[in-house]
């Protein structure tokens, strides 16, 4: 059974989480402020966690900023859970950090379809991982699939959002987000042909 932590400062809104978590078969960790559930990690490791941005004192980013700093946390996927609107510059600055961007309100079986979209991509880079040491790719190499694999993935995602949120076609967007957006299209462009790059090197690798 996967375990799950929710950290919101919502009583309300951690109890809905956690009943909801329990009926799709996980388990549910709760924690009702960024510090309680930092305090939760030095003694629990879960297999996700949910966390909210809009919390007092210290804010969903700055909590997720502290459990990437710990070298016993850090692998943990997060997927932030908000009703705020995502903004270029979280997409930028955080994009590297976190799993998904999920906007309340949600679904049983679209909370339940995130979770096991992260869950099975972490299942399916470990596998490559593994099959590119069987063949002897560099670690470097590895290293680089590992963050580009999750990346794309992910920037594809946070894009989407982005240009949900912002019609980049319309005059009363701003010309920051409108070069934010095309900016992360050229990226994830690059990330995408640098990932088919290593893709066809294991491959190589494989037909020695």
């Amino acid at each position: 059974m996967y375990s799950v932590m929710v950290i919101d400062d919502s009583p309300f809104i951690v109890d809905v989480f956690v009943t909801m978590l329990e009926r799709g078969g996980y388990r549910a960790i709760a924690a009702y402020s960024g510090e309680e559930g930092l305090e939760i990690l030095k003694t629990v490791t879960p297999d996700l966690i949910l966390l909210d941005i809009m919390m007092e004192p210290i804010d969903g980013w700055e909590t997720l900023e502290n459990i990437k700093i710990n070298p016993k946390t850090r692998d943990v996927p997060v997927l932030m859970l908000t009703a705020k609107q995502l903004t270029p510059d979280e997409a930028e600055g955080y994009g590297s950090y976190i799993e998904d961007y999920i906007l309340k309100p949600i679904t049983h079986r679209e909370l339940y379809q995130a979770i096991e979209r992260v869950l099975q991509r972490r299942e399916i880079i470990r596998s490559d991982v593994e099959n590119a040491q069987r063949v002897g790719l560099d670690q470097h190499l590895i290293d680089e699939y590992v963050r580009l694999a999750k990346g794309v993935d992910v920037n594809a995602r946070l894009l989407r959002i982005l240009e949900t949120t912002y019609n980049i076609n319309d005059s009363k967007a701003s010309e920051k987000i409108s070069l934010a957006i095309k900016n992360m299209e050229n990226s994830i462009k690059f990330q995408e042909n640098r990932l088919k790059q290593i893709k066809a090197h294991i491959k190589a690798l494989q037909e020695r």
